[in-house]
């Protein structure tokens, strides 16, 4: 059996050309960047490289605008956190749509204790801001509004531009999760007008245990640990050059090869979904149109999603998933299907298939039918 990974959304495989280039600095070369003598210094420039990579993947304005972390989740707190806690004077109010990662709401709400007062924006049922609803929402004590640019659950891709005028007219920064949306599509942090922005190492094929944070040039945030000064002293701590260098060397090969990757996998992805939206009582979940080129989820009547993902893992050698993996292991529904809409026992039939390299268009049948026979297997069983 085959096996056919559906779940880039969780974890891309790491780039084989990623670890032939970064893989001397875990053997050959394992410096520490902050060291004088000439393997540090080594260590050093890599570290340099690397941030030149991932600013030129967002067309930030300087390398010196991108702090390395050690995972998107950390990069996300210390956006939120740094942000609000180093500008608190001016404002307590934070701003997130319902729709934001785990380690987004958590932070805001965490903040909660210190004072600060949290809203949410809602979404419409395709998963779009409501930009109404935020222009109402945010007023000049609004410190940090958070929008994602796409959702890795549904697919939506929002109106960052949009957002950001907004943002900015009424309100003081806007940060935005770019880890579903970077090197699937172009991201311009100077066009788009973004203050932070998140990205993820794994999330673009290179290793884990690296994430970094875009802060734009006149942003001020406070770091949320405190060490030895490293990266501005805004993430202290010795940098994991490993994948470090790798991330920054998975943002080259994705700011490269991004046009043609994200035409291929449409292709597939617009294949999967007139496949599979042929079984009956099947939704597309997300917009239509305004989504990730890599992207296809559904939604099942009658049947649990983590039924669909087990017997497809099981039987078919077919790894999908049916949310957030950062959250997954609740199997509470998933906030994001209740946000745009969907009842409890609508959002627990879900079904999300992300695309990546090891993907090509000779597997849709095979993965329509293997959801097909897995989907009337399991409505036959179930007492509903």
């Amino acid at each position: 059996m085959q096996e056919i990974y559906l779940d880039s959304q969780s974890a891309m495989p790491l780039d084989p050309r990623v670890l032939d280039f970064a893989k001397k600095h875990l053997i050959e070369m394992p410096g520490n960047p902050s060291a004088l003598h000439s393997v540090g210094l080594a260590a050093k420039s890599a570290v340099e490289e690397a941030r030149s990579k991932v600013a030129e993947l967002i067309n930030a304005e300087d390398a010196r605008n991108i702090v390395f972390t050690g995972s998107a989740t950390e990069a996300n707190n210390l956006a939120i956190r740094g942000a609000a806690m180093r500008n608190a004077a001016k404002g307590k109010s934070l701003l997130a749509s319902r729709i934001e990662h785990i380690s987004v709401l958590n932070s805001m709400k965490d903040l909660q204790k210190n004072g600060f007062q949290l809203q949410l924006i809602p979404v419409d049922t395709q998963g779009i801001v409501d930009l109404q609803a935020l222009e109402s929402m945010i007023n000049r004590e609004t410190t940090v509004t958070s929008v994602m640019y796409a959702n890795g659950e549904i697919g939506t891709i929002e109106p960052i531009k949009e957002i950001s005028r907004i943002v900015h007219e009424k309100g003081m920064l806007l940060h935005v999760d770019a880890v579903a949306a970077a090197g699937r599509i172009p991201i311009d942090v100077q066009n788009d007008g973004i203050d932070l922005l998140t990205l993820s190492s794994n999330d673009i094929c290179g290793p884990q245990g690296a994430g970094a944070l875009y802060v734009g040039p006149d942003v001020k945030i406070q770091p949320v640990t405190v060490g030895g000064g490293q990266e501005r002293g805004l993430r202290p701590g010795t940098e994991n050059l490993f994948a470090i260098a790798g991330m920054g060397e998975a943002a080259r090969l994705a700011r490269l090869e991004m046009k043609d990757e994200s035409i291929r996998l449409k292709a597939i992805r617009d294949g999967l979904i007139r496949e599979i939206l042929k079984i009956d009582e099947t939704h597309l979940t997300g917009h239509a149109t305004k989504r990730l080129p890599h992207h296809a989820s559904f939604r099942f009547s009658r049947i649990e999603g983590e039924s669909i993902l087990l017997t497809l893992d099981a039987m078919f050698g077919i790894q999908i998933s049916t949310g957030s993996a950062c959250s997954s292991r609740t199997l509470e529904p998933s906030h994001v299907l209740l946000a745009i809409g969907l009842k409890h026992e609508q959002a627990h039939g879900s079904m999300v298939m992300t695309l990546g390299k090891s993907n090509h268009p000779d597997q849709i049948p095979v993965i329509a039918d293997a959801v097909k026979k897995t989907v009337e297997r399991l409505r036959a069983l179930s007492p509903l």
